[in-house]
């Protein structure tokens, strides 16, 4: 499923916390696009600690560490990462696929939920479950349901990972 086609020229504008607005042209000709993140570390697993940042400043040097991923401390952790992924991802392709079968969502508020197991003697991410509330006029609960699963199996985040995705939806109205 492609979510863009092949060449648009498009501006973006988002507002951050202060209310300054950034804008950014992106064109989309085809080629893949490559977003970037990187992470620094110091020390052993367990009282090393590190940060998380993304290209675009939104995370800069955000810490994580042992602590934030098994024990509950304060900082980020991989899997609250890429629940927030799979959640932004997963509402921006079904709010693309309401438009193309001719609705449009007042609120889309997603949930997921990630699972880490002890799988043969290491880790593993072995499931994510989407919690999905929409309010959409004008659909019904067939098509909210048919709907949003497509959204679930054609988000480009729900296709990168090898785990179990669920999905609990809920249309509110």
């Amino acid at each position: 499923m492609n979510f863009a086609p092949l060449s648009i020229l498009t501006t973006l504008a988002s507002e951050n916390h202060e209310g300054a607005t950034f804008r950014a042209n992106l064109e989309v000709t085809g080629m893949a696009i490559v977003k970037k993140a990187s992470a620094h570390w110091e020390g052993d697993l367990k009282t090393g600690i590190g940060s998380i940042s993304t290209e675009t400043g939104v995370l800069r040097e955000a810490p994580y560490g042992f602590k934030a991923r098994f024990e509950g401390g304060r900082g980020t952790n991989p899997e609250e990462l890429i629940g927030a992924a799979h959640a932004g991802c997963f509402s921006m392709a079904f709010s693309m696929i309401l438009g193309d079968a001719g609705l449009k969502a007042d609120s889309i508020d997603t949930q997921a939920e990630v699972t880490l197991d002890q799988v043969d003697g290491g880790f593993a991410i072995t499931a994510v479950k989407l919690i999905l509330k929409a309010k959409i006029p004008g659909a019904t609960q067939a098509q909210f349901e048919e709907l949003s699963n497509k959204a679930k199996e054609g988000c480009p985040v729900s296709k990168v990972l090898n785990a179990k995705i669920s999905l609990e939806a809920t249309l509110v109205g």
